[in-house]
């Protein structure tokens, strides 16, 4: 992926922002961040630990930032129900590519019944209709969701999608995800599991 396409080259600390005493602050991965900054590298990078690391809300707040809903959906999908974002994305900076996609998606475990419903109540006014995801089973309607939607150029953010799919769904995942990387998209996900942080 050519660096100036790059949907997001780096995220580091706005101005002015250094780490403070109080929470998401505390979080060591967040602190690091905020002092350190983080390359992302083109393709597929992987945030790897166990709970309460800070991965999920690294990556929730990356996709914040990057314009995403904090609930999940693709850009421009402002579905909201109950704030329970932290306000990390408001103390980050995105150096992104200067001819970088702007198109997105934040796919995020436990708000994606929420996100079935707005799709709903919201249809898509051309092509063809939406899958009706709630009639499917928990895998099935992530692995349709990914394959439907995981289709143009564009950032991915992905917190815990594992926590819906068998070994052989995630295998199904892991490949969707390396055709993105070679048709030029990025994605950034929060796993915790070795399947899927591994195979690529």
């Amino acid at each position: 992926m050519p660096f100036a396409t790059q949907p997001v080259r780096r995220v580091a600390a706005a101005e002015g922002i250094r780490p403070s005493g109080h929470w998401p602050h505390t979080i060591p991965a967040v602190r690091q961040l905020l002092t350190d900054g983080l390359d992302l590298d083109p393709g597929v990078t992987f945030l790897v630990g166990e709970n309460g690391t800070g991965k999920s809300t690294l990556v929730e707040a990356v996709a914040v930032a990057f314009g995403l809903s904090p609930e999940g959906g693709s850009t421009g999908a402002r579905l909201t129900t109950r704030a329970t974002e932290s306000p990390l994305a408001d103390d980050l900076r995105l150096t992104r590519g200067v001819g970088a996609k702007r198109a997105g998606f934040f796919l995020r475990a436990e708000t994606m019944h929420g996100f079935y419903t707005y799709l709903e109540h919201n249809p898509k006014t051309s092509g063809p209709p939406e899958p009706v995801f709630h009639e499917m089973s928990h895998g099935e309607s992530f692995l349709t969701l990914i394959r439907d939607r995981f289709t143009r150029q564009g950032f991915y953010c992905l917190d815990e999608p594992e926590s819906a799919l068998s070994f052989a769904t995630s295998l199904a995942v892991v490949g969707v995800l390396g055709q993105l990387a070679s048709n030029g998209s990025q994605v950034l996900c929060a796993t915790h599991s070795p399947v899927i942080a591994h195979v690529l």
